[in-house]
Protein backbone atom coordinates (compact mmCIF):
# COMPACT_ATOMS: atom_id res chain seq x y z
CA UNK A 1 0.00 0.00 0.00
CA UNK A 2 2.05 3.16 -1.42
CA UNK A 3 -0.46 5.84 0.80
CA UNK A 4 -0.77 5.81 4.59
CA UNK A 5 -3.04 7.92 6.54
CA UNK A 6 -0.81 9.08 9.77
CA UNK A 7 -3.58 10.79 11.58
CA UNK A 8 -7.08 11.57 10.74
CA UNK A 9 -6.01 15.50 10.81
CA UNK A 10 -3.37 14.60 8.34
CA UNK A 11 -3.94 14.10 4.31
CA UNK A 12 -2.53 10.94 3.14
CA UNK A 13 1.19 10.88 1.90
CA UNK A 14 2.92 8.59 -0.66
CA UNK A 15 5.33 6.19 1.00
CA UNK A 16 7.09 4.65 -2.40
CA UNK A 17 8.75 1.26 -2.03
CA UNK A 18 13.06 1.45 -1.87
CA UNK A 19 12.80 5.38 -0.57
CA UNK A 20 15.28 6.51 2.15
CA UNK A 21 14.15 7.98 5.43
CA UNK A 22 16.36 9.73 8.44
CA UNK A 23 14.53 9.03 11.32
CA UNK A 24 14.64 10.12 14.98
CA UNK A 25 13.22 7.96 18.03
CA UNK A 26 13.07 9.90 21.41
CA UNK A 27 12.53 8.14 25.13
CA UNK A 28 9.56 9.18 26.56
CA UNK A 29 12.25 10.67 29.75
CA UNK A 30 14.19 13.10 28.22
CA UNK A 31 17.86 13.14 29.72
CA UNK A 32 17.26 9.32 30.59
CA UNK A 33 20.46 7.45 29.70
CA UNK A 34 18.67 4.46 28.89
CA UNK A 35 19.25 3.53 25.49
CA UNK A 36 23.34 3.17 26.16
CA UNK A 37 22.93 1.99 29.51
CA UNK A 38 20.87 -1.41 27.97
CA UNK A 39 22.35 -1.10 24.15
CA UNK A 40 22.54 -4.72 24.26
CA UNK A 41 18.98 -4.90 24.26
CA UNK A 42 18.57 -2.31 21.55
CA UNK A 43 20.71 -4.16 19.35
CA UNK A 44 19.03 -7.17 19.81
CA UNK A 45 15.50 -5.72 19.42
CA UNK A 46 17.28 -4.20 16.10
CA UNK A 47 18.83 -7.46 14.76
CA UNK A 48 15.45 -8.75 14.85
CA UNK A 49 13.23 -6.19 13.39
CA UNK A 50 15.70 -6.07 10.28
CA UNK A 51 16.19 -10.13 10.31
CA UNK A 52 11.88 -9.65 10.32
CA UNK A 53 11.72 -6.90 7.30
CA UNK A 54 15.28 -6.50 6.12
CA UNK A 55 15.99 -2.80 5.40
CA UNK A 56 19.07 -0.84 3.88
CA UNK A 57 20.52 0.48 7.47
CA UNK A 58 23.18 4.12 5.62
CA UNK A 59 24.21 4.97 9.10
CA UNK A 60 22.74 4.93 12.81
CA UNK A 61 23.84 6.67 16.03
CA UNK A 62 22.28 5.71 19.34
CA UNK A 63 22.70 8.81 22.36
CA UNK A 64 21.64 8.02 26.01
CA UNK A 65 17.84 9.58 25.26
CA UNK A 66 17.03 9.15 21.40
CA UNK A 67 18.16 7.88 18.36
CA UNK A 68 18.80 8.49 14.29
CA UNK A 69 18.81 6.21 11.81
CA UNK A 70 18.87 6.64 8.15
CA UNK A 71 17.21 3.50 5.93
CA UNK A 72 16.60 2.81 2.60
CA UNK A 73 13.43 0.59 2.18
CA UNK A 74 13.39 -2.22 0.41
CA UNK A 75 11.65 -1.91 -3.48
CA UNK A 76 9.33 -4.51 -2.22
CA UNK A 77 7.62 -2.51 0.28
CA UNK A 78 7.55 0.21 2.96
CA UNK A 79 7.80 -1.38 6.16
CA UNK A 80 9.15 1.02 8.55
CA UNK A 81 6.47 1.84 10.85
CA UNK A 82 6.49 -1.65 11.87
CA UNK A 83 10.32 -2.11 12.15
CA UNK A 84 9.99 0.33 14.68
CA UNK A 85 7.26 -0.52 16.07
CA UNK A 86 8.86 -4.03 16.94
CA UNK A 87 12.27 -2.69 17.80
CA UNK A 88 10.47 0.04 20.64
CA UNK A 89 8.07 -3.03 21.75
CA UNK A 90 11.20 -5.59 22.04
CA UNK A 91 13.74 -2.66 23.66
CA UNK A 92 10.84 -1.91 26.11
CA UNK A 93 10.10 -5.51 27.28
CA UNK A 94 14.01 -5.83 28.04
CA UNK A 95 14.64 -2.70 29.41
CA UNK A 96 11.73 -1.11 31.15
CA UNK A 97 11.29 -0.34 34.21
CA UNK A 98 7.51 -0.75 35.09
CA UNK A 99 4.47 1.71 35.12
CA UNK A 100 5.83 4.40 32.77
CA UNK A 101 5.77 4.58 29.29
CA UNK A 102 9.35 4.01 27.62
CA UNK A 103 9.02 6.19 24.04
CA UNK A 104 7.40 8.60 22.87
CA UNK A 105 4.48 7.89 20.76
CA UNK A 106 5.95 8.60 17.35
CA UNK A 107 8.66 9.16 15.78
CA UNK A 108 10.04 11.71 13.00
CA UNK A 109 11.04 10.47 9.41
CA UNK A 110 12.34 12.49 6.84
CA UNK A 111 12.20 11.20 3.44
CA UNK A 112 15.71 12.22 1.66
CA UNK A 113 14.69 13.26 -1.98
CA UNK A 114 18.30 13.92 -3.19
CA UNK A 115 21.79 13.47 -2.85
CA UNK A 116 22.42 16.53 -0.57
CA UNK A 117 19.46 16.11 2.05
CA UNK A 118 21.21 12.68 2.44
CA UNK A 119 24.38 14.14 3.16
CA UNK A 120 22.76 16.05 5.43
CA UNK A 121 21.55 13.55 7.43
CA UNK A 122 24.38 11.42 7.39
CA UNK A 123 26.52 14.46 8.64
CA UNK A 124 23.57 15.33 11.11
CA UNK A 125 24.20 11.53 12.44
CA UNK A 126 27.54 11.54 12.58
CA UNK A 127 28.05 14.54 14.88
CA UNK A 128 25.36 13.89 16.50
CA UNK A 129 27.31 12.79 19.87
CA UNK A 130 29.86 15.55 19.71
CA UNK A 131 26.70 18.26 19.29
CA UNK A 132 25.18 16.63 22.48
CA UNK A 133 28.67 17.00 24.57
CA UNK A 134 29.66 13.21 24.62
CA UNK A 135 32.64 13.21 23.11
CA UNK A 136 35.07 15.41 21.00
CA UNK A 137 35.36 13.53 18.00
CA UNK A 138 32.44 11.40 16.32
CA UNK A 139 34.76 8.47 16.38
CA UNK A 140 34.71 8.67 19.85
CA UNK A 141 30.95 7.91 20.14
CA UNK A 142 31.09 4.08 20.64
CA UNK A 143 27.37 3.92 19.84
CA UNK A 144 27.50 5.03 16.31
CA UNK A 145 28.13 3.12 12.76
CA UNK A 146 30.55 5.88 12.03
CA UNK A 147 32.97 4.59 14.55
CA UNK A 148 32.67 1.19 13.20
CA UNK A 149 33.87 2.30 10.13
CA UNK A 150 36.34 3.93 11.24
CA UNK A 151 37.50 1.38 13.45
CA UNK A 152 37.37 -1.86 10.27
CA UNK A 153 38.82 0.99 8.14
CA UNK A 154 41.98 1.44 10.58
CA UNK A 155 42.21 -2.59 10.49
Amino acid sequence: NLWQVREMREPPRLLPPGATYHFTLRLAQQGSTLLTDNIGALRFAYARAVAEFPVTCHAMVVLPDHLHAIWTEPQGGNWYAERWRRIKTRFAQAAATPGAPLWQPRFQERALLDTAAFLRALDDCRISPVGQGLVSHPALWPYSSFSKALASAEA
